[in-house]
């Protein structure tokens, strides 16, 4: 973390977030729960450190409606300045896989599996799960297997656009993830829809993991975001709004 504010010191960014990940469907080798009072001492030690740096709290709650306890146990810890929401995982022939193992599976249906996570997304936006922004709407597209078809959103977009709307009406944000400068999740076209079904607002993440990549891909983002027709804050940690 303290490396990460350095790099954001560097190439002159006002504010950082840290958005720590609070997962419990545990489908990766290592992964553990979020440990919450150790993050906000963490963060308190980089505050400390970095008095010329705004740090903000977050936390992104993955799958927060399967784990209704524990995440009301994580946002009643303290104060946090970011909420999002996610899925990295399905419930898939008796047994919880995240979008980054579908090409794994020699036997999987990928695009029923796509259609599946789409389909735990908008469980996720309809639930009464307190988060703010719905982070990476289209996340499997980071991981689409070689040999088929290549990913579209028009191959999803009755399901796309239905978890859209369903953001809008709950006065949702989105996120648009710009995966370490690899993928923009979403891109401009699901964008465009989020705008059209009544989307008010867009937020960016860079999903960094590691200190080299903050702020990577946020060019080429917010460039694609206004030219869908949002329009920035003066300031630079609010939300772009249309």
């Amino acid at each position: 973390m303290e490396k990460s504010c350095e790099r954001a010191l560097q190439i002159g960014l006002p504010a950082l977030a840290f958005t720590e990940h609070a997962d419990w469907a545990l489908v990766h080798e290592g992964q553990r729960p979020v440990d919450i009072h150790g993050y906000f001492d963490a963060v308190e030690r980089c505050r400390s450190r970095f008095p010329d740096l705004r740090i903000l709290t977050g936390v992104e709650l993955g799958e927060p409606h399967w784990f209704p306890s524990e995440t009301a146990d994580v946002l009643a810890a303290g104060p946090l300045d970011q909420v999002l929401g996610s899925i990295h995982s399905i419930h898939w022939d008796g047994s919880t896989l995240d979008a980054s193992q579908f090409r794994r599976r020699g036997d999987i249906d990928f695009p029923a599996a796509v259609r599946a996570y789409f389909a735990e997304v908008l469980r996720m936006v309809e639930s009464d799960q307190p988060f703010e922004t719905l982070a990476h709407i289209d996340y499997p597209k980071r991981y689409w297997l070689d040999g088929i078809a290549a990913y579209r959103e028009k191959d999803y977009e009755d399901q796309i656009r239905a978890v859209l709307a369903a953001a809008a009406r709950a006065g949702r944000v989105l996120e648009v993830n710009t995966t370490r400068g690899e993928v923009l999740c979403p891109d401009i076209t699901v964008v465009r829809w989020w705008r059209e079904v009544g989307g008010q607002a867009v937020q960016y993440g860079s999903d960094a993991h590691q200190p080299d990549r903050v702020a990577e891909g946020f060019l080429k983002a917010t460039q694609m975001v206004e030219s869908a027709g949002f329009k920035p804050a003066r300031d630079p940690v609010s939300l772009w709004r249309r």
